[in-house]
């Protein structure tokens, strides 16, 4: 059985327009990615929001062509065979506003299973248990434009769910839930991929506690490469020497995200509360015997230890040691 997917040596690059007597500039929003995934594998690719995630997955599902490489979902060609490879996939996007505002939540998706070509028994037996299994059989009379987010991408996932994909590309598929349907929706992806191990799921966040609790791989992207792919448990195990230190102060006034310029502290988190006054730093340091001269140099800034813990590390630790920053930092460098 081939790959689900397989990727070699990907690129998209976008050009923009140059001002005025200046060259064009290109952007590599995909940058030479080497990726396969294999069929039962719930695959999570993990990066801040234009670390080229959505891009990779546009291409994979032939919304895009490639600049330059080769991409593969179940053994067909993305460019050459992209009419076969439809018929294998669904996609589901986070916070996506998809269906017809007067449609019910039934209508909405016998409409998907028929641009799917269900038979009309199959779609309705489908639909019904999926109702069903998911929640949502007593709002199936309910009209799309009075749905509430949640409920949205409930149905949502029961679209990408209902044509039996092959391969099914989730894009952020928690993004702007709360936490009890984010949860819920977690359950139900999970749900899903146990019925069928030979499905596969490729599934970008940037959460990564998602992606450390779905996910059997991940790949961090970060400025459109791969920096690194392997299981959680291993990445973290790779960083299992590193120290993780949480640290509460007082006294910084101001001088806070000066730590975040430390060369020798990787800080994944930075909580600074004006009005009281205090500042929360999570870090990764090389060692133990590293912490001596870090907290030495917070005094140095004034400020005053209130707590201090060390903690196991995470996956959130391990994206800041391999990207250089955190995702909320990555996020807010490219805006």
């Amino acid at each position: 059985m081939p790959p689900a997917i397989r990727t070699r040596n990907l690129t998209r690059i976008y050009r923009k327009s140059p001002k005025r007597g200046a060259p064009a500039a290109e952007f590599r929003a995909v940058d030479d990615v080497d990726l396969e995934i294999q069929p039962g594998e719930l695959f999570g690719l993990l990066g801040p929001n234009g670390a080229g995630k959505t891009t990779l997955i546009k291409i994979l599902c032939t919304l895009l062509f490639p600049t330059s490489g080769v991409a593969e979902v179940c053994g067909l060609d993305i460019v050459k065979d992209c009419e076969r490879v439809r018929e294998k996939i669904n996609m589901v996007s986070g916070g996506e506003a998809s269906g017809y505002g007067l449609l019910t939540i039934r209508e909405q998706l016998w409409v998907f299973s028929q641009l799917y070509g269900l038979t009309t028994k199959e779609a309705l037996s489908r639909i019904d248990r999926m109702l069903d299994q998911y929640g949502l059989a007593a709002d199936a009379g309910t009209k799309i434009n009075r749905l509430s987010t949640g409920m949205r991408q409930k149905m949502n996932l029961i679209r990408g769910f209902m044509t039996g994909p092959s391969v099914l590309f989730l894009d952020e598929p928690t993004l702007g839930l709360d936490a009890h349907i984010a949860r819920q929706a977690r359950g139900f992806i999970r749900d899903w991929m146990a019925e069928d191990r030979t499905r596969t799921i490729l599934l970008t966040t940037h959460y990564l506690a998602e992606a450390q609790e779905l996910c059997d791989r991940v790949a961090i992207i970060h400025q459109g490469r791969i920096r690194a792919c392997d299981t959680p448990a291993a990445l973290i195990a790779a960083h299992r020497g590193d120290a993780v230190f949480e640290v509460t102060l007082t006294g910084l006034d101001g001088q806070a995200e000066r730590l975040r310029q430390d060369a020798d502290m990787k800080v994944s988190r930075l909580d600074a509360d004006v009005a009281a006054g205090r500042t929360t730093v999570r870090f990764t340091l090389p060692d133990d015997a590293a912490l001596t001269g870090a907290l030495s140099r917070m005094a140095a800034l004034g400020g005053k230890i209130v707590n201090l813990s060390k903690h196991e590390v995470t996956l959130e630790d391990v994206f800041v040691k391999i990207a250089g920053q955190s995702i909320a930092e990555a996020e807010k460098s490219s805006e």
